[in-house]
């Protein structure tokens, strides 16, 4: 029993255009109010070794840099701060080796300025091979 044969139902319409304008003034209204952070960390994965010690140590070049600022490059004393006596006494310990190896001593009460003012000197005299040396930590037992 249809009694309603000759009346035809219209689908009901969704008008989705005012949803895409709400939609772009929440997306406008976003970005704008966003903030932008920058992270000033720098994420390091520092290597680790577990090699055993090479042989042949005639290559290398000792600097040993004191708390002071004093330095011993090759057994000879240098005064702190004099930048060409460094780079001097590096070329005389370098002449006659082949692809020479400076190894850096540093205490750890040393300045960052004398590391960097031998790594200067060791580019001035055109060694390009820089080690820090380091010693374990000792653990207490």
């Amino acid at each position: 029993m249809n009694f309603r044969r000759g009346r035809h139902r219209e689908e009901p319409e969704i008008n989705f255009i005012p949803l895409i304008d709400l939609l772009l003034v929440i997306l406008i209204f976003l970005m704008v109010t966003t903030t932008y952070s920058r992270f000033a960390e720098i994420k390091v994965n520092l290597p680790s070794a577990d090699a055993e010690a090479k042989d042949s140590q005639s290559s290398e070049i000792p600097v040993a840099i004191a708390e002071d600022g004093e330095m011993l490059v090759a057994g000879k004393k240098l005064a702190p701060g004099s930048s060409d006596a460094l780079v001097a006494a590096l070329k005389d310990a370098a002449a006659g080796k082949r692809e020479p190896v400076v190894v850096v001593n540093a205490d750890a009460q040393a300045t960052h300025q004398s590391v960097v003012n031998v790594m200067e000197a060791a580019r001035a005299a055109h060694l390009s091979q820089l080690i820090f040396a380091t010693q374990k930590l000792q653990t207490p037992q």
